[in-house]
């Protein structure tokens, strides 16, 4: 029988947000070997709604979207690095879709356990994107969702050793 924190699931779409389910996710992975994948999905339903309500033209959707991809990159990095600091690997997918979908669909395939969500970003044209998916992933998850406050994680993850 598998544990109950065998595999987790970790959205890394905000600079705010992701910061302590990030730190936590790392802390199962230490602590007791939890396989842990962070995700960040370039929101490809947002860009196609910019398009068709004429907000951006063709060239700018396309930039937009390479910069979410990079933007992605660098969310994954970073858990990545913080990861790598206390001595373990997590892994990580740079997913396309919607936000939630994409984290619903990702749980769902590799049978995890749990997802662990943060609650606030402070950027407030994100914040509603973020908000939105949260609680949409939140109703829908086949599995539990974890929301995890950013001093309790900043406590674990600064008790840790580093690796």
């Amino acid at each position: 029988m598998r544990g109950l924190l065998s595999r987790v699931i970790v959205l890394a779409e905000g600079l705010y947000s992701s910061t302590a389910p990030a730190k936590y996710a790392v802390a199962l992975a230490k602590t007791f070997g939890t396989e842990v994948t962070a995700v960040y999905a370039v929101d490809m339903a947002a860009i196609r709604h910019l398009s068709s309500a004429r907000i951006f033209i063709d060239e700018e959707s396309e930039e937009y979207e390479r910069s979410l991809e990079e933007t992605g990159r660098r969310r994954l990095a970073f858990v990545e690095e913080l990861a790598r600091v206390k001595g373990v690997r997590i892994g990580t997918r740079l997913l396309k879709g919607s936000i939630a979908d994409s984290v619903l669909r990702l749980a769902e395939e590799s049978e995890a356990d749990c997802i662990l969500l943060g609650g606030w970003e402070h950027n407030r044209d994100f914040r509603d994107i973020i908000i939105e998916a949260n609680r949409e992933i939140a109703n829908l998850a086949r599995c539990p969702v974890l929301f995890v406050e950013d001093r309790n994680a900043e406590l674990v993850y600064g008790s840790l050793a580093d690796g």
